[in-house]
């Protein structure tokens, strides 16, 4: 697996949307929070761009993030928000001179879709908060991302006791991360590879059952009988069959999202770990997907590094 390189003061990051449309001022906070890390914000066409809820229409996101991707000056391009629309111009992208210059892609949530693609071309990319509200995330989420980025160690440790955790100690490539991407990417050419990977999974605002249905989907893929561990992240603001279509309704799915999570592996031995703090949460600590890491799940400690 090929770590762009890492940054260093006076480098470029471009801020783009390859998803839903974002105002200028909306990404003033993150241009503070590059400018006070001493590196220097470019703002792409899509920012400020709007066709219908995306930013801009396909060409112009495909053109957008095409010409950051190709762009020599550029050393990180940094998705201003996710929502839905990265799939829609993965396939107009050339990668050809990217991987003849490599940097970083961050961002998390539609942005799988690239975390996916690009793991597929041996590259590294940087799971880890976007530009929108990043100014009310924690103190951690800002600062991995700022260490990430300019490749700073650290260690992500913290207490759980979660009932479903498994113990255990795994080493490998971390892949993932949103569910209902990695479900929609199955059969396609930017579809995840997790054989003997630490997979991470995190979502927001799904039905129960469709947690359960884009799970029993991944194990019929052969993506989740051959892993090296489980990381379960924010499984924010799920909703049951009681909230179904605007009315209430007396057929609940009887389970939480973790323990769908956990029934769905219950067959296997890896260790798994819940509450991990990264995704859809307020701690959205940044992750690099693709490197080689190491997950150690006690009783009631998780230690990632």
């Amino acid at each position: 697996m090929q770590i762009p390189p890492y940054l260093k003061r006076g480098d470029s990051v471009a801020i783009v949307s390859t998803a839903r449309k974002i105002t200028k001022e909306e990404v003033q906070p993150a241009l503070a929070v590059l400018k006070s890390w001493g590196l220097n914000p470019i703002l792409g066409k899509t920012i400020g761009a709007e066709s219908n809820q995306f930013a801009g229409d396909d060409a112009l996101r495909a053109q957008d993030f095409q010409e950051m991707l190709d762009s020599t000056e550029v050393k990180a391009i940094w998705c201003a928000r996710g929502g839905y629309g990265t799939v829609r111009m993965i396939d107009a992208l050339d990668f050809s001179n990217f991987l003849n210059h490599l940097k970083w892609i961050v961002g998390y949530s539609d942005i799988t879709v690239f975390h996916s693609h690009v793991h597929r071309l041996g590259v590294a990319t940087l799971h880890a908060q976007m530009c929108l509200e990043i100014e009310n995330k924690t103190e951690a989420t800002r600062e991995t991302l700022r260490k990430a980025l300019f490749g700073e160690p650290y260690t992500i440790e913290f207490a759980s006791s979660h009932p479903l955790q498994r113990s255990g100690d795994a080493k490998g490539q971390l892949v993932g991360s949103n569910l209902s991407m990695l479900y929609s990417l199955c059969g396609s050419p930017s579809a995840l590879n997790t054989q003997g990977k630490l997979l991470f999974l995190e979502d927001l605002d799904e039905h129960l059952y469709h947690v359960d249905r884009m799970m029993q989907n991944l194990k019929r893929n052969g993506m989740l009988g051959n892993l090296a561990g489980l990381i379960v992240g924010g499984m924010s603001d799920m909703k049951d069959h009681t909230q179904a279509h605007g009315f209430a309704t007396d057929r609940p799915f009887g389970k939480t999202a973790e323990e769908i999570i956990y029934d769905t592996v219950k067959e296997y031995s890896y260790p798994v770990c819940f509450n991990f703090p990264a995704g859809h949460i307020k701690d959205n600590r940044a992750l690099v997907m693709g490197k080689e890491v190491s997950l150690k799940v006690d009783k009631d400690k998780v230690v990632f590094r």
